[in-house]
């Protein structure tokens, strides 16, 4: 099975790191993109929201230092979800990482149990 997987990540986060070296110990393709530079759209957020089956809430870095100095911890609950998928479209220190695009399927975060049945 040839997949095209799109690997979002921040290269000095270190769940990143150990997630791009479990894909790289396991011969997985991917063409890797910095969520900095290229920040994900609320057109791509709604889709992989849609894909993961997760809720809007996965996807927010609650640990991130811009997450905690917005106090987004008490906001969250007050914006509708399109507001949630205009905030997380401003700045991708907002966004969860890593973020793993294949196909119909997206990996949000690094929980190696789920990457290996997703992937192998």
């Amino acid at each position: 099975m040839n997949t095209f997987y799109t690997f979002i990540c921040y290269d000095r986060c270190g769940t990143c790191k150990k997630a791009e070296k479990w894909l790289n110990e396991n011969k997985i393709d991917y063409t890797k993109r910095p969520i900095r530079e290229e920040n994900p759209s609320c057109e791509e957020l709604r889709e992989w929201k849609e894909k993961s089956g997760l809720p809007l809430k996965r996807f927010f870095n609650t640990s991130g230092q811009l997450y905690k100095s917005m106090n987004l911890k008490d906001r969250l609950g007050e914006m509708s979800e399109e507001e949630q998928l205009q905030l997380l479209a401003t700045d991708g220190m907002l966004v969860k990482r890593p973020i793993l695009v294949a196909g119909d399927k997206v990996l949000v975060g690094f929980r190696e149990p789920e990457w290996q049945e997703a992937l192998l």
